[in-house]
């Protein structure tokens, strides 16, 4: 047996394997605790920075035409992109959300200071199955004794108070993220190529060089059909049901503009949204003949923008499922907010897309 120099006895392989599955261990922790400690850092920007790169995607077609209009300087090329984004996209959506939150607080002032009115209930209502007895009576309470019933409910509606004041809060910051992705998507954009080089090594590291280009093209696909086809859909619809109903004066506008981009994601028609509110113009005397007349047609038209919007804006080359897309939309707005919806909608689509590639045999298998 030889001896290693200094008369110290030579290492078994197990010692030597040990040795080594030590030394991994080890790195393997602390690359583990680097990446948890980045990720604690990072985490609360995660839905931001996603989406600056979902608005990145989406925009790049239009960068590089201005980029070539602008004699190829792509920094100039961004801030006119973003500059473009804020004047169509951010002020109306303002406008809106501070229709909603302007919509919600006075309703809870009016519940606190006792000056809400409740109308009669019709007879009806006590026909309805199951639960119509029950209905009317509650509404029937609320119409004659508004305090009264206030009292009862106080704890529902003490809670209902505090979760109105959150969304309002939530609705603000929501529009302040929303330009902050768009101008952190004008920075990703001037340096686009750089961008595009390293999202192809990465997934060459984590599908392999054969397929990173077939899952690079994927990506770009799936994010632009989702943000353009559905989600880009169903925001400009919604903010032109909106804007009309705002100039309109019709009460709730806000409210009514987000209740229908979520039946838009889900791929409702929006009309289900229109149609009360063509009831509520034409038979609550508040508008002329004029007036009713324009802002039926006007309302007519934008909820039907839709069927004009998805052929220009590529929405049915979309291969997800439409509950992935409505499950992504729905989830991402329960953990990020308003923002989160435009993400979550975008990201599970992707994911999905991503995965079920990954899961075919890879070419020449």
């Amino acid at each position: 047996m030889n001896s290693e120099p200094g008369g110290n006895p030579p290492q078994t392989d197990d010692a030597v394997l040990t040795s080594r599955l030590l030394d991994l261990f080890i790195r393997a922790g602390l690359i583990g605790l680097l990446a948890a400690l980045c990720y604690v850092v990072f985490a609360p920007f995660v839905t931001l920075v996603v989406w600056a790169l979902v608005l990145a995607v989406v925009l790049s077609p239009l960068h590089a035409s201005v980029a070539r209009r602008v004699r190829g300087r792509h920094g100039l090329a961004s801030i006119l992109v973003v500059l473009l984004g804020i004047l169509i996209l951010i002020v109306p959506t303002a406008l809106l959300m501070n229709s909603f939150g302007s919509s919600v607080k006075d309703l809870v002032e009016a519940v606190q200071q006792n000056t809400l009115q409740i109308p009669a209930p019709g007879e009806s209502v006590k026909g309805w199955p199951i639960v119509g007895g029950k209905i009317y009576a509650v509404w029937s309470k609320a119409h004659t004794d508004l305090p009264g019933f206030v009292q009862s409910m106080q704890p529902k509606i003490g809670e209902l108070a505090r979760k109105s004041l959150s969304i309002v809060a939530n609705i603000g910051i929501g529009v302040l993220q929303f330009m902050a992705s768009l101008i952190v998507a004008g920075i990703l954009m001037a340096h686009g190529e750089t961008g595009a080089r390293a999202s192809r090594a990465i997934l060459a590291r984590l599908v392999g060089s054969e397929r990173a280009d077939s899952f690079q093209r994927l990506s770009t696909a799936t994010i632009r059909g989702v943000a353009q086809g559905v989600v880009g859909i169903a925001f400009v619809q919604a903010i032109l049901i909106g804007l009309v109903l705002l100039v309109g004066g019709v009460p709730w506008a806000g409210v009514l503009a987000a209740i229908t981009l979520v039946l838009s994601i889900a791929q409702v028609p929006a009309l289900l949204v229109v149609i009360p509110v063509l009831a509520y113009i034409w038979t609550s005397g508040h508008y002329g003949t004029g007036a009713a007349v324009v802002l039926t047609i006007l309302l007519l038209l934008a909820g039907l923008a839709d069927n004009v919007l998805k052929p220009l804006m590529l929405g049915r080359g979309i291969e997800a499922p439409m509950p992935v897309v409505l499950l992504g939309a729905l989830g991402g707005m329960a953990s990020g907010g308003v923002l989160g919806m435009f993400v979550g909608a975008t990201v599970l689509a992707l994911g999905y897309q991503i995965f079920m590639k990954w899961v075919e045999p890879a070419p020449g298998r």
